[in-house]
């Protein structure tokens, strides 16, 4: 049912390993379990969730040696085994040697009696040379908590830090309460943190209650803040009701946060938002609504929103419809994929703002326009051709691009972000198959636009090594074809890149090119990797 194949392409933190016929139950996460952080697949077969690693707020848990090669890991891994996907990053307008990442961190242990732990805290990421140096801080310190996911980052104009995640709370060791949206703030660069719920899921996945997922935020002037997120209504056995998005702000740096809006209209199919500060302080936010549910595709759509309150301004307005529906993606474990693959993927993008031009915006996101449709169902017959697609406004929001415009790559590329440079030129960055000759192997691109509002666009390669998730994973291993053994299922659902002061931007993606050895079995690692591009 496709509103069902909806609230689970949604959902997505942690989950725990099956067949490509076991669809519902085989979200990736480290662990597997089998829906959000009970939602994604898990990295270790087998694994339950452990009580997390002693840790004191304001105190790096490690600190990597110093990196001058172009791709820079910001994993201290001795101190932290275990995979980190799902990554974003924010610079410090006042600071522009100061940078945070966040990621879903999993932290994996072999007991003594051979049993698999597992916790996922999200930790951040913090330089303050540039990226020449990572520490991890731990963001959460104490056992509220038993997992995050989701992370999301922003910096506002005087330095103060945001970091939103999703909560999660265990009550027993397959099965969590549905979610808390929480915002994390930093007054120091990323290195102490202080938490708040800013708004409560309710009853578990299985039951009646609200899902609460995919939050986003973005900042500004001095202590302001916006999340936002979407709440799944869940009915009688976990049967879907409703997809809405809501919101709400902060003006005093992350201490307390205003009642919350509901912000998507009479819209109740909607999932993955993301909001952004024009020039001129308006607030706009995009999400995908499945408004077709007969083929399954989705429209994007976006909404202003008052920067006081975080209350809707006016009724969402439709972008574009995304080619994404259940029959344009060959499918692995009910989700979405691409060829030669079982990793999960979807269309969801991101909303940009124009630093030069208060009234441009631009929306990006991967669909299928130019590959073959309906596509074969198996991965391991289809052959896929995704691409990154941009839709642009001039006039706030109010009108789009007629026609959206399709970055004609070869391959597959997908899960991208956009930034508009202090130039007023828009950077894309996104996961790009194009290098590798099968479709297999991927490395990381950012697509700079040629002049402001021209939608044409040159790429550079930002990766010097190339990922394979088709085969070879130490996590979220998966043999459904021979061919293809430990193939992953789970490479998160988005990157992220940003723009610095300088008219560059940074990238910070997942990257598998470095293998470990866990439990006996050596396969390719999912490590936090940044490169900084002009």
């Amino acid at each position: 049912m496709r509103l069902r194949l909806l609230l689970l392409a949604a959902i997505g933190v942690i989950v725990v390993g099956q067949s490509l016929a076991a669809a519902a139950d085989t979200n990736p996460q480290p662990i597997d379990f089998a829906h959000n952080v009970t939602g994604a697949p898990a990295p270790v077969d087998g694994a339950v969730f452990g009580t997390a690693p002693s840790v004191k707020t304001g105190t790096a848990i490690c600190t990597t040696a110093t990196q001058t090669t172009p791709n820079a890991n910001t994993d201290c891994t001795e101190a932290s085994v275990g995979p980190h996907n799902e990554t974003a990053i924010a610079v410090n307008p006042t600071n522009a040697l100061n940078m945070i990442g966040g990621a879903n961190d999993y932290q994996i242990a072999l007991n003594p009696d051979g049993h698999v732990s597992e916790t996922i805290l999200s930790r951040a990421h913090v330089t303050f040379d540039g990226g020449k140096t990572w520490s991890m801080y731990p963001v959460f310190s104490n056992s509220s908590y038993q997992a995050t996911g989701d992370p999301a980052l922003a910096f506002d104009a005087s330095g103060h830090a945001y970091y939103a995640t999703l909560g999660f709370r265990f009550v027993g060791p397959r099965s969590a309460q549905n979610p808390d949206v929480l915002v994390s703030n930093s007054a120091d660069g990323g290195k102490t943190w202080s938490v708040v719920r800013v708004a409560s899921g309710s009853g578990i996945e299985t039951g009646v209650g609200d899902l609460l997922d995919k939050e986003y935020v973005a900042a500004w002037g001095n202590g302001n803040a916006i999340v936002t997120y979407g709440d799944f209504r869940l009915g009688q056995k976990g049967g879907f009701i409703s997809a809405t998005i809501h919101s709400s702000v902060t003006h005093d740096g992350g201490q307390s946060w205003s009642a919350l809006n509901t912000i998507s209209g009479s819209l109740d199919q909607a999932f993955v938002s993301t909001p952004v500060v024009a020039k001129d302080g308006r607030i706009f936010v995009s999400f995908l609504n499945t408004t077709d549910l007969a083929t399954g595709r989705d429209d994007y759509e976006v909404v202003e929103v008052s920067p006081a309150t975080g209350a809707a301004l006016g009724a969402p307005v439709k972008v574009a419809t995304t080619i994404d529906g259940a029959t344009d993606y060959p499918i692995a474990f009910g989700r979405q994929t691409y060829q030669d693959s079982v990793f999960r993927s979807w269309a969801a993008g991101n909303i940009a703002a124009d630093p030069k031009n208060a009234a441009h915006l631009a929306v990006v996101w991967s669909d299928m326009r130019n590959s073959v449709t309906p596509a074969p169902s198996n991965p391991y017959v289809a052959k896929t051709n995704s691409d990154v697609v941009v839709s642009q406004s001039f006039d706030s929001g109010k009108t789009w691009s007629k026609t959206p415009v399709a970055l004609a790559i070869k391959g597959d590329q997908f899960m991208p972000w956009g930034a508009y440079d202090k130039n007023g030129l828009l950077r894309i960055g996104f996961f790009d198959r194009s290098y590798d000759s099968a479709n297999h192997q991927y490395g990381y691109t950012v697509a700079t636009e040629t002049g402001s509002g021209t939608l044409a666009f040159t790429t550079a390669q930002v990766t010097t090594t190339l990922s394979d998730p088709t085969q070879g994973d130490r996590w979220f291993a998966r043999t459904v074809n021979a061919g293809f053994p430990h193939a992953t299922a789970f490479l998160g659902d988005y990157s992220n890149i940003a723009a610095t002061a300088d008219g560059g931007v940074v990238a910070y993606w997942t990257d598998m090119r470095n293998d470990l050895t866990f439990g006996g079995r050596s396969g390719h690692g999912e490590d936090a990797y940044f490169a900084k591009t002009s």
